[in-house]
């Protein structure tokens, strides 16, 4: 194909996840983007309810409107307590994957100046002047590049950051006999078995005979299908119900890791969600921070100018926080001993605060307040998780 018939555009996406449709959305609405030209390029078409999202926010957010369940309380519990959590001023908020995408794409094919098509991408090769992008059937180049298909090798292939994961497999089931409370949500039922690892039970009902039930393990290595069903079926009997429906079934693998995904961000390829680190470490929770991360990138975009050189040095967009330090000191001590999970958690949450909980984990408390939520942990393995890190930094720093 001769340079004369490639495409050429301002913003390429390729991967059009949460991250990518969030930012997108964003531009058209800020109105500032319309003279620029947007390709996004995904081999799934967005057409299937593959995922449920859920975030907590004070306020009613830009997806209000999608939000497919609320809840003002959750349960904790662990082996020897439960507690009733009430979130307010917070509330926990369910989207349903295809509610999300229809949306999105209902606004985004009103605008002439977007393209979405559906390709595997294959190939990108940044240049001085622009980016070159291949998919099995075309190719094309653009100025900017935002690429959210994470590549499992670039944390896997290092040992200088834990990487763990978020797996979890869950049915949407309907029961015959009433055992859900619709009005709370269970956030992490630490009561089942956890094998050495840190294993909890996450429900969302949506009435008392119809919930989504999930199993969820925070560890290095995956089960097999069998392993997560056969846990469902137990808790579910625990629970009184013998006789259900499975509805639906969604299954899933977050990595967790502090790993610095952002030194992958060049002069004009900027790594957005999960392949960018938008992912929370500490947690896998995906939706809010992508939210907020979004608003910070059409930001960037909207005030930032191309140096001397021709680009916006896409590298400058990231940084660091104090926030990124306590993932890692939490990462590190489930890798070592994935079992402390439980432990960890149910110490926060036996008589921490909900509301200030949600807050530190949404990074937006004050030192002070870290300090209350921290505290509440135990001391010694943070302790040695500590030393452990400094000692790791000094090695690498050649002070050793």
């Amino acid at each position: 194909m001769n340079s004369s018939q490639i495409q050429h555009f301002s913003y390429i996406f390729t991967g059009t996840g949460l991250s990518a449709l969030m930012t997108v959305y964003k531009m058209v609405l800020s109105g500032k983007f319309s003279n620029k030209s947007i390709l996004l390029l995904d081999q799934d078409s967005k057409k299937t309810n593959d995922r449920t999202w859920c975030f907590w926010s004070k306020e009613e957010t830009l997806w209000n409107s999608i939000v497919f369940k609320k809840w003002d309380s959750a349960l904790f519990a662990y082996e020897d307590f439960k507690r009733d959590l009430n979130l307010e001023p917070y509330k926990y908020n369910q989207i349903k994957g295809l509610d999300f995408y229809n949306f999105v794409f209902e606004t985004l094919s009103k605008y002439s100046n977007i393209t979405f098509s559906n390709e595997k991408v294959t190939d990108i090769n940044e240049l001085e002047t622009h980016v070159f992008v291949g998919t099995e059937v075309n190719r094309y180049t653009c100025d900017y590049l935002f690429n959210s298909i994470y590549t499992k090798a670039f944390a896997l292939s290092q040992t200088k950051y834990p990487v763990l994961q978020q797996h979890f497999l869950g049915w949407f089931v309907k029961t015959e006999v009433e055992v859900f409370n619709p009005e709370e949500a269970t956030f992490m039922d630490f009561s089942v078995e956890q094998r050495g690892n840190t294993r909890f039970m996450y429900v969302l009902p949506i009435s008392k005979t119809e919930a989504l039930v999930e199993y969820t393990l925070f560890s290095e290595n995956l089960l097999s299908k069998e392993e997560y069903e056969n846990e469902i079926q137990i808790y579910l009997k625990n629970l009184g119900v013998d006789r259900y429906e499975i509805i639906e079934k969604e299954q899933g693998s977050i990595p967790m890791t502090s790993y610095p995904f952002w030194k992958k961000n060049t002069k004009r390829v900027l790594n957005i969600g999960t392949a960018g680190g938008w992912t929370k470490a500490s947690t896998g929770y995906t939706f809010r921070n992508s939210d907020k991360k979004s608003d910070k990138l059409v930001e960037f975009l909207s005030v930032t100018t191309p140096e001397a050189s021709g680009s916006l040095r896409m590298s400058s967009f990231y940084k660091k926080n104090r926030f990124w330090f306590y993932d890692l000191l939490l990462l590190d001590i489930l890798h070592r001993h994935n079992e402390l999970g439980s432990v960890i958690f149910s110490s926060m949450f036996k008589k921490g605060n909900p509301a200030l909980i949600f807050t530190f984990l949404d990074e937006e408390t004050s030192l002070s307040e870290d300090l209350k939520v921290i505290l509440k942990c135990p001391k010694m393995p943070f302790i040695k998780a500590l030393f452990r890190v400094m000692f790791k930094k000094k090695k690498c720093l050649g002070i050793l």
